[in-house]
């Protein structure tokens, strides 16, 4: 069975990389430091430090193992190797609905970088997969759970 594939813009997995480092480095350590302190309390069925620094440890290692999945299997999508004015991951297209005046501007990224707050969203996301592969000045018509509705794109931009 052919294992997932994780696009991501290079930032993102730079921002995995980082995160690893850290978890390996600094939050692993100071767990099991934590640990450590939480057995000299003494009993451990009662003792609520060592189970929370035992869960905090799961969490960590699950995150862990999660990162190193993503890095050997991700996929570093380069978006000025894509026509300039078609939609891709690690581009920001803005678009307008029809009958609106009101852009929308979206960066979209890879899943474990989204951030809808901030403008970035999944690729994944019911938009972006509507938008991906799509070309400045088409009009696209986008299914979200909240209902269809019809887009112009006004524009396609490469970061950085």
């Amino acid at each position: 069975m052919a294992e997932k594939v994780y696009p991501m813009t290079a930032e993102g997995k730079e921002k995995l990389q980082k995160e690893l480092k850290n978890l390996k480095l600094v939050k692993r350590p100071e767990v099991i430091e934590r640990i450590k302190v939480a057995r000299s309390f003494g009993d451990l069925s009662e003792n609520s430090e060592y189970d929370a620094a035992k869960d905090e440890q799961s969490a960590v290692e699950q995150r862990i193992v999660q990162i190193e999945q993503m890095l050997k299997y991700a996929q570093v999508v380069d978006a000025d190797s894509v026509d300039p004015n078609e939609v891709s991951i690690g581009k920001t297209v803005t678009y307008t609905e029809v009958g609106t005046d009101d852009p929308e501007t979206y960066t979209i990224v890879g899943s474990d970088e989204s951030d809808p707050l901030n403008g970035k969203i999944s690729n994944d996301s019911p938009i972006a997969q509507a938008l991906l592969g799509k070309k400045k000045g088409e009009k696209v018509t986008i299914n979200t759970p909240g209902g269809t509705f019809d887009v112009t794109i006004n524009e396609v931009k490469t970061l950085n």
